[in-house]
């Protein structure tokens, strides 16, 4: 019992920032990812060609790279200074944009044409009709990808601690190092990932039912 009462508040330090910095990368994450599938799906063609070397390159190379590449690559350059957390939040924001930007293209892929056909009879814009015909259709369709994505995101964070991030997994190494009791502190580490991870799940649910009693 008093390994639990030692490791806990170092480890809750860890899960508030680990939730701080997986909220805030995928609110970033979310923006990056709505322009770029806009982006994607523009009939100027200079637009669609970023949007797609974006996603390519990011889903095509390892997040730890990305992130290496963010703090040690982007601190190398004489006008830039990156603070950790600043660099982990960045990579999680870039890495789930490109992600995310798919599953946007593909919600709003799949709302019927015919919709965009009758929104523009009736007299809106193109942007009117994305902002009040297809994307709040488009959002609640992308609904239970996005929780995937939170999640693998969260998951992501662990890796945060090789740029000296004191997260979750960062603190329970530093308590594994005091106590000397990794079953104990790495079984208390995985079961708050586990927590977390169900809380965002069971959240994603709510929003869902919510989204489908309107």
């Amino acid at each position: 019992m008093e390994i639990f009462q030692e490791a806990l508040p170092v480890l809750w330090a860890g899960i508030k920032l680990t939730a701080y910095i997986t909220l805030i990368g995928l609110l970033f994450g979310f923006i990056i990812g709505l322009i770029t599938a806009l982006f994607r799906l523009s009939p100027i063609p200079p637009l669609r060609w970023i949007a797609i070397w974006f996603i390519n390159f990011v889903r095509g190379t390892p997040f730890l790279v990305q992130l290496f590449f963010i703090y040690f690559g982007m601190n190398s350059l004489p006008f830039i200074s990156l603070q950790p957390v600043t660099a982990g939040i960045v990579g999680i924001a870039i890495n789930a944009g490109a992600y995310i930007a798919e599953i946007v293209r593909a919600g709003i892929q799949s709302i019927d044409k015919g919709q965009t056909e009758a929104a523009r009879t009736l007299g809106l814009t193109s942007a009117q009709t994305m902002r009040y015909i297809i994307l709040p259709q488009a959002l609640r369709r992308m609904l239970p990808t996005f929780v995937n994505q939170a999640i693998i995101s969260l998951k992501d964070t662990s890796l945060l601690s090789v740029i000296g991030i004191a997260e979750l997994t960062q603190r329970g190494q530093v308590v594994v190092s005091a106590t000397y009791e990794p079953f104990k502190v790495w079984g208390m580490v995985a079961l708050m990932y586990f927590i977390l991870i169900y809380l965002l799940t069971k959240l994603g649910d709510f929003i869902e039912r919510r989204y489908e009693l309107r």
